[in-house]
């Protein structure tokens, strides 16, 4: 009898604790909110729910979920790149390009990503030599790489492209395409990065605190060198698996890339202000971006409404971490002022 009469409270509180955990979790709203968005969703049309449409979002998440991986470091050292999008075409053209001239397609690949790599490093170079702000640095990277782009097709998609780099988009495993196992793969390596090695403890610390963590023999240039050009070669990736799946390489690929990247990575819970994220909450970022660009589609919703439902939402993600971090200010002050009215 006792037990019957103590077990619903403790079953009560249990689960509290849990709700209380998950709520303080960085990745509880973006969670909360996906679930209550998908919902109301299918309500209004069930094909949004269907099989074949949700397997459609994963594989168009896997395009942004590449390159968000790198943005949510950048992010968190309080940087930013604006870049990403030019890069995304210019690495698809390299590729495309190469494979144009007869060169075998693994070598057409890491041309691409080589120049990924190369635009991610020269922006990560100006940056740590110059101190410009990563804002301006990256704005003009945007133009310099998309009118490299423009110089280079002259505005004319490059094909026919050989059929070994079309593969690439009909690979499946276990049902999945290759850019989406890709993704996860890249996203899996980044929480070990984050959560495990000294090189991620080095990215939050940087974006924490720069110069404590100058001051504590952190090798901070090379540490925000080191994520712009990651950032660089993740972006071209994508670029191209985005050629593989439209069997082009297209100029005007990437446009307004650099908006969902940065809006996903922050409604997944990335500060802006550094020192805060999760490479979970930037997953769930980027699949809550495509679930909401598809939705919208779905529901006839004009492309212009689209991107002003986009923007919207970026600026309530950022309104929601700045009311975070206060929040978070004020419990730490007031456990100050408890522990200092304990110790008098």
């Amino acid at each position: 009898m006792m037990n019957g009469n103590v077990s619903p409270d403790r079953n009560g509180g249990s689960v509290r604790a849990v709700l209380g955990r998950f709520i303080q979790r960085q990745e509880s709203s973006i969670i909360i909110m996906l679930i209550l968005y998908m919902g109301a969703v299918t309500l209004v049309n069930p094909t949004f729910s269907s099989g074949a449409n949700l397997f459609n979002v994963l594989r168009s998440s896997g395009f942004t979920l590449i390159t968000v991986i790198g943005m949510t470091f950048i992010l968190i050292t309080g940087g930013l790149d604006l870049s990403v999008g030019s890069v995304l075409a210019l690495g698809g053209v390299i590729t495309g390009m190469a494979c144009r001239t007869g060169l075998p397609v693994p070598a057409a690949i890491m041309l691409g990503l080589g120049m990924g790599l190369l635009i991610g490093f020269l922006n990560g170079i100006i940056i740590v030599k110059s101190g410009i702000p990563p804002l301006i640095v990256t704005l003009g990277m945007q133009y310099a790489a998309k009118g490299l782009v423009q110089v280079l097709t002259k505005g004319v998609p490059i094909y026919p492209l050989p059929a070994a780099i079309k593969a690439i988009e009909k690979f499946r495993f276990i049902g999945l395409p290759a850019v989406v196992l890709f993704a996860l793969g890249i996203a899996v390596i980044g929480h070990i990065v984050l959560s495990s090695t000294e090189f991620g403890r080095s990215i939050y610390a940087l974006g924490g605190n720069r110069e404590a963590a100058r001051i504590s023999g952190i090798r901070t240039k090379r540490t925000e060198l080191l994520v712009y050009t990651i950032t660089g070669g993740l972006a071209a990736l994508a670029g191209i698996f985005i050629t593989a799946r439209l069997g082009s390489a297209e100029a005007a690929a990437g446009t307004g890339y650099e908006l969902t990247v940065i809006c996903a990575a922050i409604i997944g819970g990335t500060s802006t202000f550094g020192g805060t994220g999760s490479i979970l909450g930037s997953v769930l970022g980027a699949f809550f971006m495509e679930v909401l660009t598809n939705s919208l589609t779905l529901m006839h919703i004009s492309v212009y409404w689209q991107n002003l439902v986009v923007g919207t939402i970026l600026i309530l993600a950022v309104l929601l971490d700045q009311y975070k971090r206060r929040l978070i200010m004020r419990q730490a002050l007031r456990s100050v002022g408890k522990a200092e009215s304990a110790h008098d």
